[in-house]
């Protein structure tokens, strides 16, 4: 085997590394940039096989059970969970064609208690959270959302509660001011540490996407970007996960007519810069109907009044 000069050597690493900056720099870049990517992927984030998904619920009862019976629940006798739940099995089957009958669904998630709450059964969570789901006229979607998201939060042994904010009357949906109503209506029974507010036409592909806190605000739809105004201009970074973890499928629907998009809405956010710190949950109003404790969830029916419309331009004279 011939041996190589430590100069020539040298050379060889340089042109390499020449050629690398050049192709990245390149129209094929992007190839390139995805493929360098994908070699210094961490563990974290796979290597994940989307090709072989498994059923969400595979194993899921045999692991709890053979965590210990219904009556150990009592957070205060048990040790923590341990750091990596080893529940978890990666990608999930989206079956967009499963169940849709609320009480199979409740049949398949015994461990799951009145109001969409559930703990661990034999440890003490380390994380607690409270999925709030704004809704009105989306009962297919809530069931195949309620069907995938149960088995995938029992998964990463979190203490959880789902929270359905359903919106009276036919006024214009207002999905932001629901997501208001959830955090308050939420936090009256619990201090969570993290509130998730969750469309319910996402279903998410992986339950190593972990619904608890960051440091700041977090994203969980990393390939889905649609909001954040008031988050950026409050100073604070929103987290997320790789593109490869927080992989979400959309239900397609169409809008009906009480869904149509709010027709101010352009010039509302224009003014975002201006007047968000003059609204949101300071200035919340709204009448709760009623609050039922249901198999899988906590539902809750408010009136938030009339449609909201843009704030009045200042004139300056």
């Amino acid at each position: 085997m011939p041996r190589w000069h430590p100069a020539i050597l040298l050379a060889l690493a340089s042109l390499q590394l020449a050629c690398t900056l050049l192709l990245l720099a390149s129209e094929q870049g992007g190839r390139a940039r995805r493929f360098l990517a994908a070699l210094f992927t961490s563990e974290e984030d796979g290597p994940f096989d989307y090709s072989h998904p498994v059923d969400v619920y595979t194993n899921l009862s045999a692991g709890l059970e053979s965590m210990g019976g219904k009556s150990m629940r009592d957070p205060v006798f048990l040790s923590p969970c341990p750091v990596v739940s080893p529940l978890l099995v990666g990608p999930i089957s989206v079956q967009l064609s499963g169940p849709v009958n609320l009480s199979i669904i409740s049949r398949r998630n015994p461990w799951v208690l009145l109001g969409g709450r559930h703990s661990p059964p034999r440890c003490r969570a380390r994380h607690s959270c409270a999925v709030v789901i704004p809704h009105r006229n989306r009962e297919l979607h809530l069931a195949l959302l309620l069907y995938h998201l149960h088995p995938i939060l029992q998964r990463q042994q979190l203490h959880y509660a789902i929270y359905i904010i359903q919106q009276a009357g036919n006024q214009t949906f207002n999905r932001a001011k629901l997501m208001n109503v959830g955090f308050k209506e939420a936090m009256r029974d619990e201090e969570w540490d993290c509130i998730f507010f969750h469309d319910v036409d996402l279903i998410p592909e992986n339950d190593r996407n972990l619904y608890v806190c960051a440091d700041g605000p977090k994203h969980m739809a990393a390939a889905m970007d649609k909001f954040g105004y008031k988050v950026l201009l409050a100073g604070m970074k929103i987290s997320r996960p790789s593109i490869r973890l927080g992989r979400y499928k959309m239900i397609k629907h169409k809008h009906d007519a009480g869904n149509a998009a709010n027709p101010n809405r352009f010039t509302m956010l224009a003014q975002t810069r201006r007047i968000w710190r003059l609204e949101g949950m300071n200035t919340l109003n709204y009448r709760r109907l009623s609050r039922e404790q249901l198999p899988l969830y906590t539902n809750i029916t408010v009136d938030i009044g009339p449609s909201e419309k843009a704030p009045a331009r200042r004139l300056h004279g």
